[in-house]
């Protein structure tokens, strides 16, 4: 049994005339009828009452037919999707990123599923907020984002946990240990952006500074990080806490970068797309974006 011969069977008892059928499927008219007597043996029951004037559906071929419009339904469904694949896999990807994501970026781009491995991907590195502006805007199709937890109109696929690492001036004593207790730093000036302008990082590390016993000592806002850390390494007071991604981008010898004793502290990063995002694209992030969660929780 071939698709076209259940095509032709429909076309002919939607006509109720081979002549018309064959028109509507621009072929042959014999061409038709052979088919629908080959579908009919293979069958082994008559489709059709046929007389010189009239052609009629038998009781088996009434029976038949919702279930034949059900099967071309589903073969059009079928190549649709693979036309939006298709054209999905061959389209321009542009994703919005921050500095210093590294690694995290090649994990991201080697989980996408193989259809999706010819995509050509445009990067557009813009501070957060103009991020979130241009996926709402459809200009970006997706974009990195952290320091929020929920994005109005936006979906928000969380990719991964950043455990901050403290960085501070390599000349003091707290440098040469190995690892750091978060409460060692009670008497230094921290160094992070104000509230205002990333209230998820400074309510994270305010909360963490309190669970382990004290009130953090608040120095100048920090604007850039590499502005931040500069001024620490020039002998001004103070630590503050980097991402991961962003400690090969600290280069200087008056840096020292430690990692924390005990439960770590986390920001998430979301990879952010329209709430009406198409819905085979959807899928093919939110399978990435779960392998890549499995693989940095993984440690590897």
């Amino acid at each position: 049994m071939e698709l076209r011969q259940i095509q032709y069977f429909v076309a002919v008892a939607e006509e109720l005339h081979f002549g018309r059928a064959a028109e509507r499927l621009h072929i042959g008219q014999p061409a038709v009828s052979q088919q629908v007597r080959r579908l009919e043996r293979e069958l082994g029951t008559q489709l059709f009452d046929r007389s010189s004037r009239t052609v009629t559906l038998t009781p088996v071929g009434r029976a038949l037919l919702p279930e034949g419009r059900e099967l071309l339904k589903a073969l059009d469904s079928f190549a649709s999707m693979a036309q939006q694949l298709a054209a999905q896999s061959a389209a321009t990807f542009r994703l919005g990123i921050s500095s210093a994501l590294g690694q995290r970026l090649d994990d991201f781009l080697d989980a996408l599923p193989r259809h999706g491995a010819d995509t050509r991907f445009e990067f557009q590195t813009l501070d957060a907020r103009t991020r979130l502006e241009e996926v709402r805007a459809g200009r970006l199709d997706a974009a990195f984002i952290r320091g929020i937890e929920r994005a109005p109109g936006l979906l928000l696929l969380t990719l991964w946990y950043d455990p901050l690492v403290v960085a501070l001036p390599a000349a003091h004593p707290l440098a040469e240990r190995e690892r750091l207790d978060l409460a060692d730093l009670a008497e230094l000036p921290l160094r992070i952006a104000g509230r205002e302008e990333n209230p998820v990082l400074f309510d994270t590390v305010v909360a963490a500074c309190r669970a382990a016993g004290f009130e953090p000592l608040l120095g100048p806002p920090s604007t850039r990080l590499q502005d931040t850390l500069a001024d620490i390494g020039a002998g001004g007071s103070g630590w503050t806490l980097v991402y991961p991604t962003a400690t090969n981008t600290v280069s200087s010898r008056r840096i020292a970068l430690l990692p924390l004793n005990g439960e770590p502290v986390t920001i998430r990063m979301f990879l952010a797309l329209q709430e009406n995002a198409d819905p085979a694209r959807l899928e093919l992030l939110t399978a990435a974006s779960r392998q890549v969660r499995r693989k940095v929780a993984g440690g590897y």
